[in-house]
């Protein structure tokens, strides 16, 4: 049986503890009285996976057998998130593929012949053939891939999208034609957060920058609190407003999957415990990482985090209507993530991993750590947030100005550019946005190499936007103080100096919380 998660409240007995910072860690010694909340241990695990996935599909939530939806002669699409999930990549098989693989069997056994695999990435980069090949599986790939019918979504081909039509409130519901001129979708989706899943995986994973625009805007992700919680996010609302145009035009059969907390794979599974708890190989596991990490260039510091693969565990898989379906799947994320947290404090501290959605096999640029610590981490509560309005955050990480050429090239330029200008979400957004999300170069290597569209860094700094609205103060421990400036924010050397510079909006004596996280945890916060 797995513990919950757990509350603690520093006192001159607690170790130091494990802040991530980066391509690296480092160990923290907080004052007397600072709240720490770690993640729950992982939920016991699907016994059977296969048997598991062929029980989904044969019975479905408020939808009919997936076999008796496939025949002769129709077209069907399965969509699949992309690499952003799950964090860190999953160790192969990919549960997709596993998924993936018993869909294209019933299909098989139906006579459908008219099948088409497509990566749901919006305005994410275009996926490698060796990034497919991983998810997908080697015999799906081998099958689909070199006929042409295992691609990426492109967003910006204009023979490519379909105009469904508008919701009440006047948002366009623009989707991949494939997928509106099929007879089925089939969407398989990896739900690491309560953030993902529903009608955002067809709304937002299929969608055009026509449709995206109306949710993913500094206003609307203003008004978004928490991501985590849909019945509260403007975002979700839009999203869902979308989703149900979707339906009135297409049957989505959809599947979503649940993990467990195992995220640290051998020798970096002490990440994974409380510092009380560690073995002596944990400690002498954290001591030689530690110290290799120290010495080691950046390149090598990369290739050794950016190579783990975890071995995650299915706690759960539904499948059938969106909302049905979506709502088992809230019920088993918050059982795996959910901590209670009495109240909130003054001072909210963060460690920013070198891992987050839009950075995989890639680096984290100032732009990325900001969306990681003010967006996701930030958003990380139920209820409201676990610092209160006019607050202050404490991050850690570099802010390495080492942009990815390949990858983030618009990226450069609204560092660069924007950002050197205003800070101001809304005032970017009004005065930018469009201008960078039709620029023809971008445009360009959106659709033909490996770069994310090049409206993206603004949607990575909205996300963002919540957190800068609620709080008075954001500093970054440990980072470059050019960095910082340029994106508003202050930076520290250590932890005392951060508190001290925060004592102007906080006192001197502040109630502290620090989320020990990854794994993924959720504060419920009342």
């Amino acid at each position: 049986m797995s513990r919950p998660g757990f509350v603690l409240e520093v006192d001159d007995r607690t170790p130091p503890l494990v802040v991530h910072e980066g391509l690296g860690f480092r160990l923290e010694r907080f004052p007397l009285g600072t709240r720490v909340v770690y993640p729950p241990e992982s939920l016991p695990v699907v016994p059977d996976v296969d048997e598991a996935i062929r029980e989904a599909l044969l019975h479905p939530v408020d939808a009919d057998p997936l076999p008796t939806l496939l025949h002769s002669g129709m077209r069907l699409t399965i969509a699949f998130d992309d690499l952003s999930l799950p964090l860190p990549p999953m160790r192969a098989p990919d549960i997709r593929g596993r998924i993936i693989e018993h869909v294209l069997g019933l299909a098989a056994d139906a006579g459908v012949d008219d099948v088409a695999l497509v990566a749901a990435n919006a305005l994410h980069r275009r996926m490698t053939p060796a990034e497919l090949r991983h998810i997908v599986g080697e015999r799906v790939f081998r099958s689909f891939h070199p006929q042409g019918l295992l691609t990426n979504f492109d967003a910006e081909d204009p023979d490519g999208l379909a105009h469904l039509g508008t919701t009440e409130h006047g948002e366009d519901v623009e989707i991949s034609r494939r997928a509106a001129e099929s007879d089925l979708v089939v969407y398989v989706n990896v739900n690491l957060v309560a953030m993902d899943g529903g009608h955002k995986s067809v709304g937002i994973g299929l969608a055009s920058y026509r449709s995206l625009r109306h949710h993913h805007n500094a206003h609307t992700m203003v008004q978004s609190r928490s991501f985590m919680d849909h019945t509260r996010s403007a975002m979700h609302h839009s999203a869902w407003r979308m989703g149900r145009v979707i339906k009135e035009h297409v049957r989505v059969f959809q599947i979503e999957t649940t993990l467990d907390n195992d995220v640290f794979p051998r020798p970096y599974d002490f990440f994974q415990k409380r510092e009380w708890e560690w073995s002596v190989r944990d400690q002498a596991s954290m001591l030689a990482a530690k110290r290799g990490l120290a010495v080691a260039p950046q390149r090598l510091r990369h290739r050794v985090f950016h190579d783990l693969r975890s071995g995650y565990g299915l706690t759960g898989i539904s499948a059938g209507e969106v909302e049905a379906v979506h709502a088992q799947t809230l019920e088993r994320v918050h059982r795996q993530q959910l901590v209670e947290v009495q109240g909130q404090s003054d001072v909210l501290v963060l460690g920013v991993p070198y891992l987050g959605p839009y950075n995989v096999n890639s680096s984290m640029n100032p732009v990325l750590a900001t969306c990681m610590g003010l967006g996701y981490y930030f958003n990380s509560y139920l209820h409201q947030p676990v610092v209160r309005r006019g607050g202050a955050v404490i991050l850690y990480h570099p802010l390495d100005e080492g942009f990815h050429q390949l990858h983030h090239p618009s990226y450069v330029d609204f560092y660069e550019e924007v950002l050197a200008e205003s800070t101001d979400p809304a005032v970017i957004g009004q005065k930018y946005e469009r201008q960078f999300a039709e620029d023809e170069w971008y445009r360009h290597l959106y659709r033909t190499s490996h770069a994310y569209h090049g409206v993206h860094p603004f949607y990575m700094w909205y996300w963002a936007a919540h957190a800068m609205d609620h709080v008075g103060d954001v500093i970054w421990v440990g980072a470059d103080r050019r960095a910082a400036t340029r994106l508003g924010f202050r930076a520290a050397s250590t932890l005392a100096d951060a508190l001290e510079m925060a004592s102007g909006t906080v006192g001197r004596s502040p109630t502290i919380t620090y989320l020990r996280n990854p794994p993924q945890l959720l504060a419920d916060v009342r």
